[in-house]
């Protein structure tokens, strides 16, 4: 529930003349289609001032440099790529579709390229001066998770649930042979992926140890989930640990690669904590992880020898009375292998915090109240560092800098919206690519000093002459508590009448780790939504407490109590609403998936008279039924909250529904599992409510690919049933 997918939607409101509106098709497959024009990934080479990107056909890697006024050269074709391979690797097959776009540089002249052949996924350096390979490294492309080693002689690899190496010369090394499969080595799937967890195995510096997590869950219960393909019906099994209940056993073991020999960090009780944060200190005999308490809210950074696996120092602890959650390694700076950057939201607001190995604090880095996004790259000389910034109340992105001796920070980007920017090696130039609310898409090149600007493009509306995109509007509101001024996006149907009425979707989310209303194209609205408003509603949508980007104080309003603040918030959306003469208020309709189908189902069961008719997606029912990780981090257990699980609780009230509601669930949904929407059903049976339900036999928490065209036209009809059609 942490991550959500948020498709894209249009901002401002052009002729009507040969345009149509969307179909059901371009709610799911519309954002590739009227993607604004872009460009593809940019990169700035290192140690230079030339951006590297590829041609609209993602063909040809191309490069600009500032010494040649930003003129177009062709660095590497994916013809040249596929003759290197075929002479560097004679035995493999290669069929590129496109030069491939994750590339990374490894320096000025050679591209770090992961590229599948028939047998094997391969790793290689490319030169893109001789046009050869310089170096490569392949495995078996059943391999899972691939680490390399910073020298390309060694992969770690997953088969199952067991790690291998593969060295350069083909040879294979089991580094594990567990057969219980409650036992998992080098996930990345560890705690759930909660606490900003990635990777599940690490090489050192030296390349000679390979650190990795050791996952026993023997002891967390079995979950069924039941497979209708087969005639006599199937299950299969997940780890489910909820809330209160028996969770996994994580350690972490160092792997010498030399001797063969293993050893466990001393970390303590494993079964009442979450190993997060893990970072090799740079001279590859040292390594930091934040040891969090079950009840994640202590935190301890500490130090361990990765020769022995002994526990050396705790550097510094965080505590807090909601909750701590640690999500990113740190940073070691690259002229100081002894400090490194810390990243909390200790003092409010997610910052930079810089620290040296002893665990003393030698300079906080935070500007004023600005939310710390991404960190993102070290100047040359590695006295300074850029990172995105939260501006404009949760709605803007923006590059900053700050110079790690004085603190001082510069923004470097102003104009209001979303940028995705990045500064040169030597700091001369910025490459910035932007949009907001009437803007579609502008990629830039400034010059810092001077201010100048290259535009490299600039879009035009995607759906000019093609399709009807009603206006969308941000309003102002305040939150429940009078503290915090709130954004709400409205969407209005074609050719809108304020002196007509228009039934509503509200459409909700309000889950943590979120943002639905952001100033970028389209506001961040989606495709569904913009065929909605199309259809003649009114489309609503509005970040309450507990959702992301505004502040530590905002987001743990919520704490042991989910779904409470989060109503009060909406309702000054609703009251908004309410207040419009051109809004029917005997037809509102509301929606939300996930976090957001708990808080529709809440919403239709606690504030009972506002909506008319609600669809519910994948939504917890009660906490009690929601995994460890999350659901302790916001509510505690259950032993420790009952009142708070008592009060969210929604079985408990399924006698207050009054509303058509639609309930849809995917039958293998391992993050909200269906028990909650069973559950759900059951009580409204023995309270004598009619509740409609859908179920999809073969998805997981989202309905994907072609079947969410079906699953937007089941919302579509629904709330035309009984919002535009009333029987």
């Amino acid at each position: 529930m942490k991550r959500i997918a948020l498709f894209f939607l249009l901002a401002s409101s052009i002729s009507s003349y040969a345009q149509r509106n969307l179909n059901l098709e371009e709610t799911v497959f519309g954002p590739r289609t009227y993607a604004p024009t872009s460009i593809a990934g940019a990169s700035w080479i290192p140690k230079s001032n030339n951006l590297s990107y590829l041609d609209k056909s993602y063909q040809n890697l191309l490069s600009k440099s500032a010494s040649s006024n930003w003129s177009e050269t062709n660095l590497a074709s994916k013809t040249d790529l596929e003759k290197a391979l075929k002479t560097a690797i004679p035995n493999e097959t290669f069929n590129l579709r496109v030069f491939p776009y994750d590339y990374k540089w490894r320096d000025g002249n050679a591209l770090l390229l992961q590229v599948e052949g028939k047998d094997k996924t391969y790793t290689v350096a490319y030169n893109i001066k001789s046009k050869n390979i310089e170096s490569f490294i392949g495995n078996d492309n059943k391999g899972a998770n691939r680490e390399i080693s910073s020298d390309f002689s060694k992969i770690a690899y997953l088969v199952d649930n067991n790690i291998a190496i593969i060295d350069k010369n083909g040879k294979i090394t089991a580094v594990t042979n567990d057969t219980d499969k409650g036992i998992v080595n080098g996930s990345d799937y560890t705690h759930r992926q909660e606490f900003g967890i990635k990777k599940g195995m690490w090489w050192n510096n030296l390349n000679d140890k390979l650190l990795y997590y050791h996952k026993n869950e023997t002891m967390v219960a079995n979950y069924p989930l039941p497979q209708w393909s087969s005639k006599i019906a199937d299950i299969k099994w997940i780890k489910y640990p909820m809330t209160g209940q028996k969770s996994e056993e994580v350690s972490l073991i160092v792997y010498n690669t030399t001797t063969g020999q293993k050893v466990t960090l001393q970390t303590g009780e494993h079964s009442e904590q979450y190993l997060t944060m893990v970072t090799w200190d740079p001279s590859g005999k040292y390594i930091y992880v934040g040891v969090l308490n079950r009840g994640q809210n202590d935190l301890k950074v500490n130090k361990y020898n990765a020769e022995n696996g002994s526990f050396v120092k705790t550097l510094f602890e965080e505590t807090a009375t909601t909750w701590v959650e640690p999500e990113n390694p740190l940073t070691f700076l690259p002229n100081k292998p002894d400090q490194f950057l810390y990243q909390s939201d200790k003092d409010g607001y997610n910052q930079l915090y810089l620290y040296n190995t002893e665990g003393n604090l030698i300079k906080k880095l935070g500007y004023k109240d600005i939310v710390m996004e991404a960190l993102l790259d070290f100047s040359a000389d590695g006295n300074k560092v850029s990172y995105t910034g939260v501006t404009n109340n949760g709605l803007d992105r923006q590059l900053f800098e700050v110079d790690l001796k004085s603190g001082k920070t510069v923004q470097l980007t102003n104009e209001s919206g979303m940028h995705h920017a990045a500064l040169s090696s030597d700091g001369k130039y910025i490459y910035d690519q932007y949009s907001n609310l009437k803007t579609p898409n502008k990629v830039q090149i400034k010059e810092v000093k001077s201010a100048k600007e290259t535009t490299l493009v600039n879009a035009e509306n995607p759906f000019a002459g093609k399709i009807n995109d009603p206006k969308i509007e941000f309003i102002q509101l305040t939150s429940a508590d009078g503290k915090y001024p709130l954004t709400g996006r409205i969407i209005y149907p074609n050719d809108f009448d304020p002196a007509k009425k228009y039934p509503v979707m509200y459409y909700l989310y309000g889950g943590s780790h979120s943002q639905l209303v952001s100033n970028k194209w389209l506001g961040g609205a989606g495709y569904f939504d913009m065929y909605m408003a199309q259809q003649g509603y009114i489309v609503f949508t509005m970040d309450n407490r507990g959702t992301n980007y505004r502040g530590r104080d905002f987001y743990t309003a919520t704490h042991r109590n989910l779904g409470q603040n989060e109503m009060a918030d909406q309702m000054k959306g609703i009251e908004f609403l309410k207040s419009k003469s051109f809004v029917d208020q005997q037809r509102m309709g509301i929606f939300g998936w996930s976090f957001g189908g708990f808080m529709t189902t809440s919403f239709m069961l606690h504030h009972n008279d506002i909506f008319k008719a609600a669809v519910a997606g994948g939504p917890v029912i009660d906490w009690k039924f929601y995994e460890v990780m999350y659901g302790e981090r916001y509510m505690d257990t259950p032993q420790e909250n009952p009142e708070g699980y008592k009060l969210t609780s929604l079985l408990n009230k399924a006698d207050q529904l009054k509303g058509r509601l639609l309930i849809i669930h995917g039958a293998q949904d391992p993050v909200v599992v269906q028990q909650n929407s069973m559950e759900f059903l059951e009580a409204c049976i023995k309270a004598g409510k009619q509740v409609d339900y859908f179920l999809y036999p073969t998805h997981e928490h989202n309905v994907m690919g072609k079947d969410r065209i079906h699953m937007y036209e089941k919302i579509a009809d629904y709330f035309n049933q009984h919002l535009k059609n009333p029987s």
